[in-house]
């Protein structure tokens, strides 16, 4: 039971993590990304920018602690 559990929460979490990733590059560009355009990567962030940042580091750092956990209980 616990291992669904974290297997459905697992999958959840991944699915809002793409989609918060494919939010973050919207902006930038598809072709700034392979021509190695930098100036994207030395602005600050600010406002939703930068709350969206956070929450994308705090998802992958949930990701990686239930991987963990369950490769743990498997």
């Amino acid at each position: 039971m616990l291992l669904t559990a974290t297997n459905i929460a697992q999958i959840i979490i991944s699915a809002v993590l793409i989609l918060v990733v494919l939010l973050q590059t919207k902006g930038s560009g598809f072709s700034g990304a392979l021509s190695g355009d930098s100036s994207s990567i030395y602005r600050s962030r600010r406002g939703v920018e930068r709350t969206l940042f956070q929450f994308t580091i705090g998802l992958a750092v949930l990701f990686l602690i239930i991987s963990f956990w369950s490769s743990i209980q498997g």
